[in-house]
């Protein structure tokens, strides 16, 4: 089976966000930068090209395919803030109407910037998708 493309790199985070061009983005990846740190108490990385991550677990599809990703983590794109992690657990459900203006898909979260949201609520999600990935899927 093929490597998975998207990996862990060594491109450090903050001159990732420095060189983010919409001011706003730039921000709130630096909002969230430090959010996300005290939350899970674990030091950002880069994974891929553009998502901040912090913590890591390992997943395995019953196709086979298996590797390593994030517990949380964002991505200052373009369109919007892209949060990953935060919707899995039953807290999400409960939290999510609370949040303000917001989309989710699947796995992810969209933000047009943080001032759309509750911090407060932003933080429960931030900590129950981390605790959610690290005690229920991550199982060491």
């Amino acid at each position: 089976m093929a490597e998975n493309k998207t990996q862990p790199t060594d491109v450090p985070v903050e001159e990732f966000l420095t060189a983010v061009e919409h001011p706003v983005r730039r921000a709130d990846g630096f909002e969230l930068l430090e959010m996300m740190r005290e939350i899970t108490g674990q030091e950002p990385y880069m994974y891929g090209e553009s998502i901040v991550g912090f913590g890591s677990y390992h997943y395995k599809y019953d196709t086979g395919r298996e590797g390593d990703a994030p517990a949380v983590g964002f991505s200052p794109r373009k369109g919007n803030l892209v949060l990953y992690g935060l919707t899995e657990g039953p807290a999400a459900d409960k939290l999510l109407p609370d949040l303000g203006k917001h989309k989710t898909s699947v796995a992810c979260l969209y933000v047009n910037k943080l001032g759309d949201v509750d911090r407060d609520v932003l933080a429960e999600l931030i900590r129950f998708g981390y605790h959610h990935v690290m005690t229920e899927i991550h199982r060491p």
